[in-house]
């Protein structure tokens, strides 16, 4: 063989090796790509299903939040008219005794101990029984006042336990 002869051999054979390699290279290209695809395919669908699954989870969170809102919001109605109530209660009360509409008084325990009281009920009282005595409109409108405060404390107690249960419930 002439050195020309080997030379364009070589050359031949370079080039068939490179054009192989080329196709090799095409062929994996192709299926590699087509396996990338297939893969990114799969991994779009589990996304949908995981941002499904998320959107589902959170309007249930949202659909309870709402339910414990409206239940909060009905027990807030009804904690406001128990203490409304209570304290329309109380200013009519405060009203009559002012009015002397009406009296407080108090059941004597030992009527001989109390010389200075009044111990025995007017010609005009209805008060049958053991001795009673009539308190002072101020003594009256300021235990009035008091209880009043109890109440609403009462009241403000109740509806902070019924807000933490229905927090508990949940």
């Amino acid at each position: 063989m002439n050195p020309l002869g080997v030379k364009a051999w070589t050359v031949g054979v370079l080039v068939a090796l490179l054009l192989a390699f080329g196709a090799a290279w095409k062929v994996q290209d192709w299926r590699y790509g087509k396996q990338l695809a297939e893969q990114a395919g799969l991994h779009k669908d589990d996304l949908t299903a995981i941002n499904n699954a998320a959107a589902s989870q959170a309007r249930a969170e949202q659909d309870k939040r709402l339910a414990l809102e409206q239940r909060l919001s009905a027990s807030d109605q009804t904690h406001y008219k128990e203490l409304s109530d209570a304290q329309t209660n109380q200013a009519r009360l405060r009203d009559r005794l002012a009015t002397s509409d009406l009296r407080l008084s108090v059941l004597l325990k030992d009527p001989a101990s109390c010389s200075a009281v009044p111990a025995t009920a007017n010609a005009g009282g209805v008060v049958h029984g053991k001795a009673r005595a009539q308190l002072d409109p101020a003594h009256a409108q300021r235990i009035i006042a008091i209880t009043d405060d109890g109440d609403k404390g009462l009241i403000k107690l109740a509806a902070c336990q019924a807000y933490v249960r229905e927090l508990n419930s949940q």
